[in-house]
């Protein structure tokens, strides 16, 4: 029996996104936090995590998502202001946020939530608030109070836009440097 796989359904961001989004984290490593920093090539907004996922399944997780996808029309996405989860007092997790194309990128989300329910998903019970994840607070100390402030000076900051013309569904793999993604199908928007 094949071994389950850890997947996800994201939206891939243009190079020149990811490359201003890197400068943001150089930036945000200045305070000197303990934070575990997302990997350039991993920066992504989830729209689904569905967990360990049968080897056998993931066709049919890449048809629902397809099928979902068709129902959105391309369009551009901006994304922009530094923020943290669950806030600035206490962060967690660093993120920037979706500006334009937020809508859109909602209404992805709904619909692919939607379509893996169908095929025995659970439905996401959290509220989606789409975001690029840049890192992961391991431990607070010092450090944090100074990474807050930098967060703060840069909730106006702008990594960019792409445009989005398909879903990706991933998986993922834990290795000893850190998670490996693997784009299992890049399922189009409508008539792109």
């Amino acid at each position: 029996m094949a071994k389950p796989v850890r997947t996800f359904v994201a939206l891939e961001i243009s190079q020149a996104t990811r490359r201003r989004t890197l400068q943001l984290i150089e930036q945000l490593r200045r305070a000197q936090a303990d934070v575990r920093w997302v990997d350039g090539h991993n920066l992504h907004v989830t729209l689904k995590f569905l967990g360990d996922v049968d080897q056998t399944a993931l066709a049919d997780v890449c048809r629902a998502v397809g099928q979902a996808s068709a129902q959105v029309p391309p369009f551009e996405m901006e994304v922009r202001g530094a923020g943290a989860y669950p806030n600035l007092d206490r962060p967690r997790i660093i993120w920037l946020g979706v500006g334009q194309g937020h809508e859109q990128v909602s209404q992805l989300f709904q619909h692919i939530d939607t379509a893996l329910s169908d095929i025995g998903f659970a439905p996401e019970q959290r509220k989606f608030h789409p975001h690029v994840t840049l890192g992961r607070i391991r431990r607070a100390w010092k450090g944090v109070a100074d990474l807050a402030d930098l967060i703060r000076k840069r909730a106006d900051f702008e990594a960019g836009t792409t445009a989005i013309d398909r879903v990706t569904v991933f998986t993922s793999q834990l290795g000893r440097d850190g998670p490996r993604y693997e784009a299992i199908g890049r399922l189009p928007l409508a008539n792109a």
